[in-house]
């Protein structure tokens, strides 16, 4: 969205909450920055201004507001549909890929300069990556000072700062405090009001665990019950499991293996999040808010579907319908040539035998578990501490054995078509990747046809506009509904649902 002085002005003095995460409200009297609705009294209006992202307000010299906390809105749904180069560059940066690989990695990834990516940033969220990187990195820290009892040291390090010095500099520059003044009562202070010098040899935070509660925020409305269903029938013994309204499952981050749970709740999803490494934790995030689909519109999206009368009914009974996308492109490919030809249950089956034959996870510096030694294998599982473990790598798939896949064999060396692309680097189905070009790489697969390239588009990439209309659920459920069930037909009336059609898919599923 433009940054309409009148249009912001309006959502700030009305406090919408709809709005948080679009942009962000500078107080220029008082040196804050705010969320729209924040709940404090509406500034005057030559006392505002108003910024694009968060990054872009700290750059202007203002802090954080300690009562609205507008580094915990819900992220832009802007940059989670949008396909173009700054749109990848805001999912990368949110994934943690700057605090790994630096801006040289960023921009490699994405194919452009240092320099030009900087300025296409700046010119559209007020911010180069760095800037944005920095901004998360504080959050980061702040999650982990209030919610662990992790020295300052090492939450420096494990949020991705340089240095303890530049942690203390941010923190206090952000938030208008040291560190040790975001700790919550009770929780063990460091009295000196920072982490302490600026010496050698203080990378306390590497290959710390711990366990972190925190509450992802979404925008209502939210139809759980819809996400978790989508999810419970899916779910893959060993990797994943829904219960009592839970759903948990196991994660491949960076740095290890972890596991999370999330319990969507009125007006966020309680997260408790298991990480091998704390350095995971921004990552883990990102992932799981990708996966329930928690930056979403879903008043966009839900005016454009029931604006057509065969819609209508469905988004006025079950409001708020998100997208349940995934944790791992690798993964939902598999998922999706698994799926091809077979039912639901089916499919779920065929993938647990899978899970069930790699049962050691990779460690955490990345080497197959077949390349590693017991005691090794040993650490990192009692690292994990993981019930519940990661889908396999594409490394692990190509290691199995023929009997271990439990499939036609056509579609067994298509699946490992796709594991060993992924494994030599020349496919990249996650967000961050160029949709078109990842996309056509993966339909010019051995056995990809449309239907699995599109489910991968809707789940893996991220895609809010594409359409199965050659899916059998998909035409049942346009049935139901009294639309045409041709795939040429339907195709051609699902045009009046852009830009939204991966959420009119969705619904189309649970019509039937």
């Amino acid at each position: 969205m433009e940054l309409d002085f009148e249009r912001c002005y309006r959502a700030v003095d009305s406090r919408d909450g709809r709005f948080d995460g679009w942009f962000y409200t500078g107080v220029l009297s008082t040196g804050i920055y705010c969320r729209p609705s924040c709940p404090a009294v509406t500034p005057k209006r030559e006392n505002v201004r108003f910024f694009p992202s968060a990054a872009a307000a700290q750059r202007a010299g203002l802090r954080a507001c300690r009562r609205c906390r507008p580094d915990v809105a819900p992220g832009s749904p802007e940059w989670d549909v949008r396909a173009d180069v700054v749109g990848r560059a805001m999912r990368l940066i949110a994934d943690g890929v700057v605090d790994r690989e630096g801006v040289p990695g960023l921009a490699h990834r994405l194919g452009y300069t240092e320099r030009h990516l900087h300025r296409m940033l700046v010119a559209e969220v007020g911010a180069g990556p760095l800037a944005l990187a920095r901004a998360q990195r504080a959050q980061t820290a702040r999650i982990l000072i209030e919610t662990t009892d992790l020295g300052l040291a090492e939450i420096a390090f494990a949020a991705g700062f340089g240095s303890i010095r530049q942690f203390n500099d941010t923190i206090r520059e952000v938030y208008a405090v040291p560190p040790s003044a975001l700790r919550a009562p009770g929780r063990r202070r460091d009295r000196r009001g920072g982490a302490g010098g600026d010496r050698p040899g203080a990378r306390a935070g590497n290959g710390t665990a711990g366990t972190i509660s925190l509450r992802l925020a979404y925008r209502p409305p939210l139809h759980a019950d819809a996400l978790l269903d989508f999810l419970a029938r899916r779910a893959i013994p060993g990797t994943e499991e829904v219960s009592g309204g839970t759903y948990r499952r196991g994660l491949r981050l960076p740095h290890g293996p972890a596991e999370v749970a999330l319990t969507p709740l009125p007006g966020h999803v309680a997260a408790t999040l298991r990480l091998a490494d704390v350095r995971d934790l921004a990552p883990a995030v990102a992932r799981c808010r990708r996966l329930l689909d928690l930056d979403a519109d879903p008043m966009a999206v839900d005016a454009v579907l029931g604006a057509d009368p065969a819609l209508a009914g469905l988004v006025a009974k079950e409001p708020g319908i998100r997208v349940p996308r995934a944790v791992d492109g690798f993964e939902l490919a598999v998922r999706a040539v698994v799926g091809q030809q077979v039912s639901v249950a089916a499919a779920r089956s065929t993938l647990a035998r899978l899970v069930t034959a790699a049962t050691v996870p990779v460690g955490h510096d990345g080497v197959p578990a077949t390349h590693r030694s017991s005691g090794e294998q040993a650490h990192d599982q009692r690292s994990a501490g993981c019930a519940v473990r990661p889908f396999p790598s594409a490394a692990e798939v190509l290691a199995l054995p023929d009997a271990a896949f439990g499939m036609p064999a056509a579609r067994r060396e298509t699946i490992r078509a796709v594991a060993r692309a992924v494994d030599a680097g020349a496919l990249d189905l996650d967000p961050g990747a160029d949709r078109v070009e990842q996309l056509a790489r993966f339909a010019a697969l051995p056995g990809i046809g449309a239907w699995t390239a599109g489910y991968v588009a809707i789940r893996a990439i991220g895609d809010p506009d594409t359409f199965l209309p050659t899916d059998l659920g998909v035409r049942r459920g346009a049935a139901t509904l009294g639309l045409p069930d041709h795939p040429t037909t339907l195709d051609a009336y699902a045009a009046r649902w852009r830009p939204w059609r991966s959420y009119a898919v969705i619904r189309l599923w649970r019509a039937q």
